[in-house]
């Protein structure tokens, strides 16, 4: 069995990270979507709603694409994050040139961590490629439509949490 890890802070989950769920179900068996604590980012949703709107947005995806979707909270680094899931590969989406070198060091340094796990990169569809967590937070937290940007159910979870 082929197992993938798509590691992420998921704050929220955007159409952008669907549509590389979707192009990672293709690549591999199991798919783990590693949820990153990161304490660092001060993230907007707590780390249990971040899991749930992951769970929630993916469930219909093992039917429709045969890969079993897992969601795992991880707070240790990624490599070591991709041993415990037994991942033999690390799925990373890529947006603009900025994320490929910051990407770049990534893999580089988890090659020298450990050379049988595999990075492999995938973009988003052309129309998702601009989609970024942290400006649908932005645009949200201003009362802008994000709708375009992140499912319902995540636009009511943003819109509840800038009620405010």
């Amino acid at each position: 069995m082929r197992t993938g890890l798509y590691p992420g802070t998921f704050d929220p989950i955007t159409f952008g990270h669907i549509d590389i769920i979707k192009r990672a179900c293709q690549l591999v068996d199991r798919l783990v979507i590693g949820v990153a604590i990161n304490r660092d980012k001060g993230p907007l949703f707590t780390l249990e709603e971040r899991v749930a709107m992951v769970e929630a947005e993916t469930a219909h995806l093992t039917a429709m694409t045969g890969t079993e979707i897992v969601v795992h909270p991880f707070e240790n680094l990624l490599i070591d994050c991709a041993r415990d899931v037994g991942a033999g590969i690390i799925i990373r989406g890529l947006r603009a040139v900025a994320d490929f070198e910051y990407e770049f060091q990534m893999v580089g340094m988890n090659r020298k961590l450990d050379a049988d796990i595999v990075t492999v990169f995938l973009m988003a569809e052309a129309d998702r490629q601009a989609i970024a967590s942290k400006l649908v937070k932005e645009i949200a937290r201003l009362k802008g439509d994000v709708s375009h940007f992140v499912p319902k159910a995540v636009v009511a979870a943003l819109r509840e949490k800038y009620a405010g």
